[in-house]
């Protein structure tokens, strides 16, 4: 069974899906777990960024064909409702974290391991990933804990639909080309270069980063006129803050700001 191993350091969490021998899967035990520990995070105040990667060279392989999919086939209709809203609400949760999640993928990167890395506010993969939305390889629609939502916005109507309806991998070098990385980095560079980007984000005006989050969620569905105004209001509030002031006080004296997160 997949553990889920996380650590702290330098205001980083480091969570790790952790069983390598099958490639790190999900299981119904591993969904709860990490939708608690996401739903934590608004009030953990050393936490400041995450960093999310798998164990023993790959992400994770998505939901378990043994622990996960046998289970369901048995399951009521209602009991199948209660694991799809679970699934997720761990997406919800990673969305509505004030600190940025950042992705160290390498290797297989599949069904809902694939949507984890997706919830993630930034990725960085490997030239040997796999990304793929396999759910309709199990005889089940592509619109799994968001992904018709969601992987549009960042690759466009026609790749989202091409990946979801075929299932079929997309390796590494095409998924920076499309977007869905934001860089690529050698297999044993990939989780190092994720922290360095994290502990960046976690020594930043983390106040401002978190706003910047939230309206990128909020804005999804606004009106063009609306989301200005929204965003004159957020920008105006990050104005208040400290570390706004002492951006500008670092400018003046020539010097580099050191941000408190307030």
């Amino acid at each position: 069974m997949t553990q889920l191993r996380y650590e702290i350091a330098d205001r980083v969490a480091t969570l790790t899906l952790d069983g390598p021998s099958r490639k790190n899967p999900l299981t119904f035990e591993l969904y709860a777990e990490l939708r608690d520990w996401f739903r934590k995070l608004p009030s953990e105040e050393e936490i400041k960024a995450v960093v999310i990667t798998g164990a023993g060279g790959n992400f994770s392989s998505g939901g378990d064909v043994h622990d996960i999919i046998g289970p369901l086939t048995t399951r009521t209709p209602t009991e199948l409702l209660e694991f799809t809203q679970m699934t997720g609400d761990v997406v919800k949760a990673m969305l509505v974290a004030p600190q940025p999640i950042v992705a160290a993928v390498d290797g297989v990167c599949v069904g809902a391991g694939a949507m984890l890395a997706m919830a993630s506010d930034l990725r960085y993969g490997t030239a040997r990933s796999k990304v793929a939305f396999l759910f309709v390889r199990v005889g089940l629609a592509g619109c799994d804990m968001g992904a018709c939502a969601m992987l549009p916005r960042i690759l466009g109507h026609g790749r989202a639909a091409e990946l979801l309806y075929t299932g079929r991998a997309m390796p590494g070098t095409q998924a920076l080309e499309w977007g869905f990385y934001s860089d690529l980095c050698e297999p044993e560079a990939v989780l190092g270069r994720a922290h360095a980007v994290a502990r960046e984000l976690a020594y930043g005006p983390t106040a401002a980063h978190a706003m910047t989050k939230r309206m990128l969620h909020d804005e999804w569905d606004m009106p063009l006129d609306a989301a200005i105004d929204s965003e004159a209001r957020a920008q105006a509030f990050c104005m208040e803050t400290g570390d706004f002031r002492r951006a500008y006080e670092a400018f003046v004296t020539k010097t580099t700001p050191a941000f408190q997160g307030n």
